[in-house]
């Protein structure tokens, strides 16, 4: 696969304190990229400044080889997908309106019934379809990080008729789902990524970053430390330079766990 995503010297600077320095990576399309690090080392702001969502103060992003300042918001809204730490609403919506954010406006030849199904599909890969009709704000945090999700599932399948070549930015998406759900999602993010699309997630849980990710890049107080397979960044030396933590190197790669169509298994 041909680079996808490609940042060059990015840097961010907010308040006096550099946030994120000089970072170079390249993303490919077909891969999942988790990044990884200490609290505070710079990965959300890493991954808002290569969905677009901020503009670096040195250096640039270039999604397929255009600059990401100059790609008009339409055609952003078409080629890549967020999915926040956090979202809220402060409207009634249903949960299947909320899904339906993700169609709106994005697509093209697409009928107003070609819109719900895609909406209703989202829900049903999110494990949320059954809770269409709730409304949103009567949901537990986990179950509203699914609906979120199937949000930017809809935004992808609606916007692949304009662009193909697409990224899904992830930042922490698992935090408040139980371990069936965390690993659903990625399963599925992983999923996407081998059918095509490049994914970019934020991680904390280094046993699941190691057992799902293609590729690892570590964060270490603003700066890229590493990059590569699993076995290559999670070293003993690194895990106590980084991490501040010794951990045994078996607990790591590869994970303890999958997750087949029949449940959750342990390996």
């Amino acid at each position: 696969m041909s680079t996808l995503l490609e940042a060059e010297g990015v840097s961010y600077r907010s308040g006096g304190r550099m946030l994120v320095g000089a970072v170079d990576l390249s993303i490919v399309g077909g891969s999942f990229t988790i990044v990884i690090g200490p609290n505070g080392a710079g990965k959300s702001t890493l991954l808002r400044i290569l969905s677009g969502e901020l503009s670096p103060t040195e250096g640039e992003v270039r999604l397929d080889g255009q600059p990401l300042r100059s790609i008009p918001p339409w055609r952003l809204a078409h080629s890549r997908t967020v999915m926040p730490q956090a979202s809220d609403l402060g409207f009634p919506f249903t949960v299947f309106e909320v899904a339906c954010l993700g169609v709106e406006g994005i697509g093209r030849g697409l009928s107003r019934s070609d819109r719900q199904r895609i909406a209703l599909d989202a829900l049903a890969q999110a494990d949320v379809a059954h809770l269409a009709r709730r409304n949103y704000q009567t949901l537990s945090g986990g179950e509203r990080q699914r609906v979120h999700f199937a949000r930017v599932l809809a935004q992808l399948q609606a916007g692949r008729t304009v662009e193909p070549r697409q990224v899904l930015f992830l930042d922490e998406p698992i935090a408040s789902l139980d371990l069936k759900h965390q690993l659903a999602l990625l399963q599925t993010a992983k999923s996407l990524a081998q059918g095509g699309l490049a994914v970019v997630a934020v991680l904390h849980d280094l046993q699941l970053a190691a057992g799902m990710g293609d590729d690892l890049v570590l964060m270490h107080g603003g700066r890229l430390v590493t990059r590569g397979r699993a076995e290559a960044v999670l070293t003993p030396a690194r895990l106590v330079e980084v991490f501040g933590v010794s951990l045994i190197p078996s607990v790591l790669p590869p994970s303890p766990w999958t997750l087949s169509s029949a449940g959750l298994h342990s390996v």
